[in-house]
């Protein structure tokens, strides 16, 4: 069990029997009474946020993840599909729990996915991915008021800022923390 001291930007706690995350936290101690600990808390399983407000001597639930390492295989209705290398078992992750991050799997790719009761709430990428170019406008001579950046799109439907000379079919490497371009991959 957690107490109020424990409390810190990161952690993982079980409160209404879902996991939460703490994304912002303030101590205060006023002149007269308890320490207040004021918390923003972002929901595992739908991603909601709120805050709440502590005072000391409440007590708190660790939040039980499990992290495996598993590989993506597809995307059917239902969302994600990812496989533990082990025993072969197979779960699901819907498109609305991971967030941008279903812009960057690409088939067979080994991934880290967070588990809560058996059920993924969530995935860890590599830091990069290689994904190719499938729309980009071409570059103007002379149209550097845009910083020499111009939007593409690549596979998998993601947009993002590249460098101008980067063209239709090229494949890039994008930081999959930011979401930006990187470098361009020689094949």
């Amino acid at each position: 069990m957690y107490s109020c001291a424990d409390l810190k930007k990161g952690l993982k706690l079980i409160i209404d029997g879902d996991p939460h995350l703490i994304v912002q936290f303030d101590f205060t101690k006023p002149g007269k009474g308890q320490a207040l600990y004021k918390c923003k808390l972002r929901n595992m399983l739908n991603g909601s946020l709120f805050e709440r407000t502590y005072r000391s001597g409440e007590s708190f639930e660790p939040a039980q993840l499990e992290e495996r390492d598993m590989q993506y295989l597809y995307k059917d209705e239902s969302g994600y599909v990812f496989m533990d290398q082990k025993n072969y078992e197979q779960v699901t992750i819907a498109e609305d729990v991971l967030g941008d991050d279903h812009y960057f799997l690409v088939d067979n790719m080994q991934v880290k996915v967070l588990l809560f009761n058996e059920r993924g709430i969530g995935v860890t990428l590599p830091n990069f991915v290689n994904l190719r170019v499938v729309q980009a406008d071409p570059w103007v001579k002379g149209d550097t008021a845009a910083g020499n950046n111009k939007p593409a799109t690549v596979e998998g439907g993601y947009t993002l800022q590249v460098p101008s000379f980067v063209e239709e079919g090229d494949l890039i490497q994008i930081d999959t923390r930011t979401g930006e371009y990187y470098t361009r991959v020689k094949e």
